[in-house]
């Protein structure tokens, strides 16, 4: 398998921060210290990996999601000239698909990440949402324009391939899940995401995947990514 590894502070599920109990009260000037630290370890740990292809600093960054503190861009402009004082690799700098035009992510990164999710529980209306009026075209023109001004090649770190609701997966019973992800629009997101003309996908859901066959006696999942990445390998 070849690997894009995520590093920084905020690194995707939920709370999406996951801070050391013992660095929490500490000054932020020591919190960054501490951070620069972590990522500078990672990295010479993992730079001679033939698995790793690319490095992402930090997960949207710039969208205010998760129990995290703000992530200033001069601060990321750190995380990222210390990773490439390290190695060459490229620096994929995320953010949100729907609600983000991806420029500052392509000012700062080599590579921009964009994130498709197409129901979601939104808890502060407490309801499900469906983005139905996005359009596949809505990310390809995205994409075109980023190409156009920054010559940046964009792609998708984050296909939504499990379901997203109003508690944590394992005590979530199989019934709610199913209202935001079931093989139907597993099969619908996949075929959304081939029309957006991004030819890059990461599937959001694999160890989803893994319990429900494992643990819950519904393999059919499990069998229709492996046709799926068997059709593209």
């Amino acid at each position: 398998a070849k690997l894009l590894l995520v590093i920084g502070m905020k690194t995707g599920r939920w709370p999406e921060c996951h801070i050391p109990d013992w660095l929490l009260n500490q000054k932020s000037k020591i919190k960054n210290q501490k951070l620069l630290e972590y990522i500078e370890k990672l990295v010479n740990r993992y730079k001679n990996s033939k698995a790793i292809w690319a490095w992402q600093i930090e997960n949207e960054p710039f969208f205010p999601f998760g129990e995290c503190p703000k992530i200033s861009k001069s601060f990321l402009k750190k995380e990222i000239d210390l990773v490439k004082s390290i190695d060459e690799r490229p620096v994929i700098i995320s953010d949100s698909g729907e609600f983000s035009f991806w420029i500052t992510a392509a000012k700062l990164g080599d590579i921009v990440g964009t994130t498709l999710h197409r129901r979601v529980w939104v808890k502060e209306l407490k309801i499900y949402l469906t983005h139905y009026w996005f359009r596949p075209i809505y990310y390809w023109r995205k994409a075109q324009i980023i190409k156009k001004l920054f010559n940046k090649k964009v792609i998708c770190v984050e296909l939504q391939a499990e379901p997203w609701g109003p508690k944590l997966l394992y005590d979530l019973p199989i019934e709610e899940q199913e209202k935001t992800m079931n093989l139907k629009i597993f099969k619908e997101n996949i075929e959304f995401a081939k029309k957006t003309g991004l030819d890059q996908f990461y599937l959001w859901g694999a160890e989803w995947w893994y319990w429900l066959k494992e643990k819950q006696n519904k393999p059919e999942f499990w069998r229709e990514a492996k046709k799926l990445f068997q059709n593209n390998s």
